[in-house]
């Protein structure tokens, strides 16, 4: 069969004007009912939607203790408070995630300490977490990237032997498990986002969960006023220490709550969605697919892809802008693309080792401390190539959606030697 000339080029769009990607999530009746709900009752605040949240996903989860926050990176935060990280304490973490794995770190005014990532899951090799261990660390934070957990049993292993807690960015992996267990009941603490684009949607809003009621109490402290009231003052109890107010509010709540009702179904239907087009794309040549495995299925939150970067080694090509013009190349397709840009390390507050003023939090401990890139050589690689767009796949996306989105994807990488590439 002769190859479809790319749409770049004049070809005809692999995504034809009958197919529309919908954006995540579906708004029913009965998320209205209970938006309607939380707007006719007169707490809203912390109120009773908050509550019922808490309880809810607490059960959902598998966990005895959950509050509720008003974004994910709020969660992380509390999550390294739960752990007594304090200035100039180390956390260890991956070197590839979103901004908030390693900005909550500094937020308690300690040092994140990167580890570069496995090729396969693009999540924190472990067989690199003992090297970054020094007197001063305190915690091991694991990111279940792009909704798939990451390989436990050794970095619970490595946690226990060396005294350190484990902390669960678990943002992007509700229901995703490992060896049969949820995600978020592993370590110590762990954290959930309710952002619009996650699995559970409230269109902001986090979730900090534990299973140990003196962590979560540590961690619950930085949700108040703090030491601005007199001890005793009607709080639940004394603080010391600066208060970030990161309770949520009963309206997105509400949403969350009816999202959350219904999470096993979606989760089931983006499962779905995300194994036909994983079944579709088997064999596509130069493309290294997602990646899930028994142990570690995913929860549907995100496919992504990368072209192989032997590939790009042998055209001369450099790999990022390979991927940037796959990208404009799917975009003519009618598949809009993005390209991941989070090599934590690279951005600028750890090449400046100065986030809060005079070389804060880094002058409390190590300030000689190395943040060289190309210490993280696969995690660059990893950023280099990651293509993803979770609005392609996930419900209320069907079928129809998956098929076209693997057509032009199929379409492009069949045609790799024609995709213009763009100038540095």
């Amino acid at each position: 069969m002769a190859k479809q000339q790319l749409a770049l080029l004049g070809g005809e769009p692999a995504v034809g004007p009958d197919i529309q990607f919908i954006t995540w999530p579906a708004i029913t009746q009965a998320d209205r009912d209970l938006v309607l709900a939380s707007l006719d009752q007169d707490k809203h605040a912390y109120g009773p939607h908050v509550r019922m949240l808490e309880e809810e996903f607490a059960v959902w989860n598998g966990n005895k203790f959950c509050m509720a926050t008003n974004s994910g990176t709020a969660a992380l935060h509390l999550c390294i408070a739960a752990c007594g990280i304090g200035a100039g304490d180390e956390v260890i973490t991956t070197a590839l995630s979103w901004t908030s794995s390693a900005s909550s770190i500094i937020h308690h005014s300690a040092i994140p300490v990167f580890v570069d990532v496995d090729w396969t899951s693009m999540h924190m090799d472990p067989a690199k977490i003992e090297a970054a261990i020094s007197e001063r660390s305190k915690a091991i934070l694991v990111v279940h990237y792009w909704g798939v957990s990451c390989d436990m049993d050794p970095i619970l292993d490595i946690a226990r032997r060396h005294g350190l807690a484990v902390i669960e960015d678990a943002c992007q992996a509700h229901g995703a498990t490992y060896k049969g267990r949820k995600v978020g009941t592993l370590g110590n603490v762990a954290a959930f986002s309710l952002n619009q684009n996650k699995n559970l949607c409230g269109g902001e809003g986090g979730l900090f969960v534990s299973n140990d009621e003196q962590c979560f109490n540590l961690g619950r402290r930085v949700t108040a006023f703090s030491d601005m009231r007199p001890a005793h003052a009607g709080r639940d109890y004394d603080d010391y220490g600066l208060g970030w107010m990161y309770r949520t509010s009963d309206l997105p709540a509400a949403f969350a709550l009816s999202q959350l009702r219904k999470l096993d179904d979606t989760n089931a239907q983006a499962r779905e969605n995300w194994q036909h087009l994983c079944d579709l794309l088997e064999g596509t040549e130069n493309l290294t697919p997602a990646f899930s495995t028994d142990e570690r299925p995913t929860n549907g939150y995100a496919y992504v892809w990368r072209v192989d970067p032997a590939y790009a080694k042998k055209r001369g090509i450099p790999l990022r802008l390979m991927t940037k013009g796959i990208v404009t190349a799917l975009g003519a397709e009618g598949v809009p693309m993005s390209i991941a840009n989070w090599l934590l390390p690279a951005h600028a507050v750890f090449q400046a080792k100065n986030a809060f003023g005079g070389g804060a939090p880094w002058t409390y401990a190590r300030p000689e401390i190395s943040y060289d890139v190309a210490q993280f050589p696969v995690a660059q690689d990893c950023v280099d190539t990651c293509l993803w767009n979770i609005n392609t796949h996930r419900p209320p996306n069907g079928p129809q959606q998956v098929e076209a989105l693997a057509a032009a994807v199929r379409k492009v990488f069949e045609n790799l030697g024609n995709v213009p590439i763009p100038e540095e």
